[in-house]
């Protein structure tokens, strides 16, 4: 554990636990080590019962479950690319309902609402949005 501390590229979280496992080591009481740190008593007393059971793995978060991705980057670039082309006769300029309807009209996705659809084009910083 010592060795992970010493390389200095520990994420800050990793690097909270792992000094707060050998400040244990070192016989300090969950209070000392909550103020080292800079954590709740609580949260030391949850890292060393993790640290008993599953050892150095407690050290690096889990992955967390969330929301699949629905829409790839292929479609994310084809949508982009969709709003940087010429907008369909009789409209000035692509609104972003515009876009999604063209969007599942040329089958880029099977369904996409217009607030995706201003996500997608917001991390592009296009003017649409």
């Amino acid at each position: 554990m010592q060795n992970l501390i010493k390389k200095g590229a520990l994420p800050a979280k990793t690097y909270k636990r792992a000094v707060a496992i050998l400040e244990l080591d070192r016989g300090r009481t969950f209070t000392a080590v909550a103020e080292i740190v800079g954590v709740m008593i609580q949260t030391v007393s949850t890292w060393a019962q993790k640290y008993k059971e599953s050892g150095l793995e407690f050290l690096t978060d889990k992955p967390r479950p969330g929301r699949p991705v629905v829409i790839d980057g292929l479609q994310r670039a084809k949508i982009t690319a969709l709003a940087c082309s010429n907008p369909p006769e009789g409209y000035e300029k692509w609104s972003l309902r515009l876009l999604a309807d063209k969007a599942v009209e040329l089958k880029i996705v099977d369904d996409i609402s217009y607030g995706e659809v201003r996500l997608i084009l917001k991390k592009t910083n296009s003017s649409l949005t």
